[in-house]
């Protein structure tokens, strides 16, 4: 099965050389990796033409084609004709040997599938259970694992605000758990949304649907977008053995003010894009549960290390929560 990989990238060759470095390594190598600059300086191009990848092409993009989703959406149309697959990794991930190996088998045990994503195994700590094993509060239990749930879980279980639905699909309400709450089980789980910095999708889904250019630049959300959509089309699936460690490099990041606007408008972007018609209960839910987690990070600003960044975040999203009621996103429906 030919595949070719995408990586997008800003201000990180540091990173990025260490990712391909675990790519050199791989069980099962890319017919083609296609490297998407969008650095404003040139330490990216110059570190790459400092060492070799084999079947790598680097472009370097202008203004029009910045940004994560613009980016993505750049290499998709340099992909070669004869891909089948197309695979997608954040700049600052390092690949287990056998991760591409165990994507592309998923699309042979299951040929219906539109999109397969890898597994991040530096996140959580999970300890397995035993079959009669009774939850507390502050943890997450499934498939016979546990993890800590964070504080702003623990909060929405007492408020009856949790996701009602499993990890990677999305509840009506949204504000759904991600596939980070998939445990280390070896299974492959059936989802509805994949991170995009470790994914893959059948080529042929590129004709139908493109990242959407509403999230510009940093482009929070714009994987959960994408794929809410695809799930309306076909199915997705996470393969837990396809390992994979990220690292969540600074650099790149907007500051913490826009960020936390950007939460709130982009989930609610993705949330209508998803439900376009949500009933009365879900809206109050997913209002209910945004102001919860506003209120969650102006007390981390009283209570955390990190008090200006939170409470920077905090008013950012209290800004932006308010701005929906006078300039709502118009969502893009598949």
């Amino acid at each position: 099965m030919k595949f070719s990989l995408i990586i997008c990238t800003y201000k990180r060759a540091t990173p990025l050389l260490t990712l391909l470095e675990s790519v050199e390594k791989q069980t099962v190598y890319p017919n083609e990796i296609l490297v998407v600059d969008g650095s404003p300086d040139d330490f990216t191009k110059t570190a790459l033409e400092e060492k070799h990848f084999k079947g790598l092409s680097y472009f370097k993009v202008d203004s029009k084609d910045r940004g994560l989703t613009r980016q993505r959406n750049f290499g998709i149309n340099r992909v070669m004709p004869e891909a089948e697959i197309v695979c997608f990794l954040d700049d600052d991930t390092v690949l287990e040997p056998t991760y591409f190996e165990e994507i592309l088998s998923v699309y042979d045990m299951h040929p219906e599938a539109l999109g397969v994503g890898g597994y991040i195994t530096n996140e959580t700590a999970w300890q397995p259970i035993a079959e009669n094993y009774k939850e507390k509060t502050n943890e997450f239990v499934y498939d016979g694992w546990k993890r800590k749930d964070g504080s702003r879980f623990v909060a929405r279980k007492k408020l009856g605000l949790d996701s009602n639905v499993s990890p990677g699909f999305a509840p009506e309400y949204s504000h759904g758990r991600s596939i980070g709450f998939l445990p280390p089980s070896g299974k492959i789980y059936e989802v509805q949304q994949l991170m995009g910095g470790v994914s893959s999708f059948r080529k042929e889904v590129f004709n139908q649907l493109r990242f959407s250019t509403y999230f510009e630049g940093y482009g929070l959300y714009e994987d959960a977008d994408f794929t809410l959509r695809l799930s309306n089309l076909g199915k997705l699936y996470v393969n837990t053995n396809a390992k994979l460690a990220h690292y969540h490099d600074a650099s790149g990041r907007p500051n913490k003010y826009a960020y936390g606007k950007m939460v709130v408008r982009n989930g609610w972007y993705v949330w209508r894009s998803k439900y376009p018609k949500p009933s009365a209960k879900a809206k109050l839910k997913w209002h209910s549960i945004t102001l919860l987690l506003i209120l969650i990070r102006y007390g981390n600003a009283l209570t955390s290390s990190q008090k200006k960044q939170a409470f920077t975040e905090a008013l950012g999203r209290t800004v932006g929560w308010w701005s929906l009621f006078f300039s709502k996103p118009k969502p893009e429906l598949s």
